[in-house]
């Protein structure tokens, strides 16, 4: 491969951050275009610097590595490779779906695979957009076998990415989450909307069921945001929200509801 390959690197801790940095740049066909401290910043760094590959922390805090490559915009998503602690679910998940990873501390011989497996990939590509494409589907494959098998950690705060930004939510201050085809709209408690690709049964699964409960097929809703409870025909309610917004109730979720909120 005669130009050097473009890198991006992204970690939460400087001294692993430097020590990635410095092991890299002993490399001649390496050229770094760019570092990141945490997971919002290697989104904007990777957009805007288009690498060859990205060295992604997996544990960086409010936007970890899988996070990067699941808010990244279409068609600008790199080789990656993760760089973490020993995590057997991870190792699995990477190693299932062809997805190339580093153990902390990193050492130089593992780093030189890592980057030899990348030029040769990228000199085997008959088009880079192909590439990107296959990259990408590894990448969410590998992402949904890891948060399948992996121990249930609820999710604190959601990360949406805007027109400019990452602008992440407190799970806490989401007042409903309405599903629309392949969409979820979220609606907070302040009445701001934000909409995510995302299918609401897997969200559903990485929150806490002590804050959300189900109101539908397509509705989740904060039970400490719900004010007012309506009966319609039928045995059905409907719900009023804090933030004025106002939910349909299934009748098999209505049965839950009572369960849950309606019985002293």
């Amino acid at each position: 491969m005669n130009e050097q390959l473009r890198v991006v690197v992204a970690d939460d801790e400087r001294p692993a951050r430097s020590y990635l940095l410095a092991m890299l740049g002993t490399f001649d066909q390496v050229k770094i275009v760019g570092c990141a401290q945490n997971g919002t910043e290697a989104i904007e760094v990777i957009e805007r610097e288009k690498p060859d590959l990205a060295l992604l922390d997996l544990q960086m805090p409010e936007v970890d590595g899988l996070g990067v490559v699941r808010l990244i915009k279409k068609g600008c998503l790199p080789l990656v490779a993760f760089v973490t602690a020993y995590d057997e679910y991870a190792v699995r998940a990477f190693e299932l779906n062809a997805i190339d990873y580093l153990l902390k501390p990193v050492e130089r011989s593992r780093l030189h695979e890592t980057l030899q497996r990348a030029e040769t990939r990228l000199e085997q590509a008959a088009q880079p957009s192909e590439l990107r494409r296959e990259e990408a589907a590894r990448l969410h494959s590998a992402l949904e076998t890891y948060e399948r098998e992996a121990p249930r950690v609820y999710l604190k705060r959601i990360p949406v990415r805007t027109r400019d930004e990452i602008v992440l939510l407190q799970a806490r201050n989401i007042a409903a989450i309405v599903a629309e085809g392949e969409l979820l709209h979220i609606q907070t408690a302040r009445g701001e909307t934000y909409t995510i690709n995302y299918r609401l049964k897997d969200l559903e699964a990485r929150l806490d069921p002590q804050l959300f409960v189900r109101l539908g097929r397509g509705t989740l809703a904060n039970k400490g945001m719900i004010e007012r409870v309506n009966p319609l025909p039928g045995g059905t309610y409907t719900v009023t929200l804090s933030n004025n917004q106002q939910l349909q109730v299934s009748r098999l979720q209505s049965r839950i509801l009572r369960e849950q909120l309606l019985r002293l």
